[in-house]
């Protein structure tokens, strides 16, 4: 057993893990998915929607804004409570399938840190989504959160901020450059956020964490019978996948509790 990891160790490893899950929350939530928002926005000038009957207009536009995604007004509508649950059942799909994907390989792909630095970066964004929803925006606010639920360590909020006479911000600007690369890259090719670039950006915090591997096993987790059925081969996958969900369900539970007891008055997001 190596030395033990030490909060500072974490907090150097959090800070630009916390600053890169931003831009790809961003991205998330204001990309206007499907153009829902545009659309309802030229409503009026619209010609092709001119010619149609009035009342079936309104209805077909009604009907795009009112789905609960980012960019829409019915998503402006919900409270936090309401947005937390969109985080962990949509976005929670997507990083728990791509979390999953080692399981392919059963028991020796579990056997590997893959697995537990994806699971990891998949439960640090949501996190970082959550705090959000809750007026929670500070790095170091975020940083002791992560820290709290992931690896039940109660860090310092001086240190966490980086207020700390080791604190490289220059060091920290670097490393979250990197994590952020191919997101930048997205916008400045497509304009938007894609899903290969979200899928790589997601390995990239994953694997920022690897120099703290030992407390990622801390992680909350699916229950028993998800990790026997992802130590068997191809079905492991589904194990996994299942196991992943349920991780992410514990950690927004989690995080509910750290917020009331640590920011009590937070005021959600709008």
């Amino acid at each position: 057993m190596g030395e033990a990891i030490s909060d500072a160790q974490v907090v150097k490893v959090l800070r630009p893990f916390v600053r890169g899950c931003g831009p790809m929350l961003d991205a998330l939530r204001e990309s206007d998915p499907l153009g829902l928002l545009a659309r309802a926005e030229r409503r009026d000038g619209n010609p092709e929607l001119d010619e149609v009957d009035p009342k079936l207009r309104d209805k077909l536009l009604n009907g795009l804004t009112s789905v609960k995604v980012p960019g829409t007004e019915a998503w402006a509508a919900m409270d936090a409570e309401e947005r937390t649950r969109w985080w962990v059942n949509r976005v929670g799909r997507f990083t728990a399938l791509l979390t999953s994907i080692p399981g392919l390989g059963g028991a020796l792909a579990d056997r590997l840190p893959v697995q537990d630095a994806l699971g990891a970066a998949a439960q640090g964004l949501l996190l970082c989504a959550i705090s959000g929803e809750h007026g929670i925006t500070e790095v170091g606010d975020r940083v002791r959160l992560i820290a709290w639920v992931l690896f039940e360590r109660d860090v310092d909020p001086v240190l966490a901020a980086g207020k700390d006479a080791a604190h490289d911000p220059s060091a920290e600007d670097s490393r979250t450059e990197a994590l952020t690369e191919e997101l930048s890259q997205s916008e400045h090719k497509h304009g938007r956020l894609t899903v290969k670039a979200a899928a790589r950006t997601l390995w990239r915090l994953g694997r920022s964490l690897l120099s703290i591997v030992d407390e990622l096993e801390k992680r909350p987790r699916g229950r028993l019978v998800h990790r026997a059925l992802g130590m068997l081969p191809v079905v492991g996958m589904a194990g996994d996948y299942l196991g992943e969900r349920s991780g992410l369900k514990k950690v927004a539970k989690r995080a509910r509790a750290w917020i009331d007891r640590e920011a009590p008055g937070a005021v959600p997001a709008q």
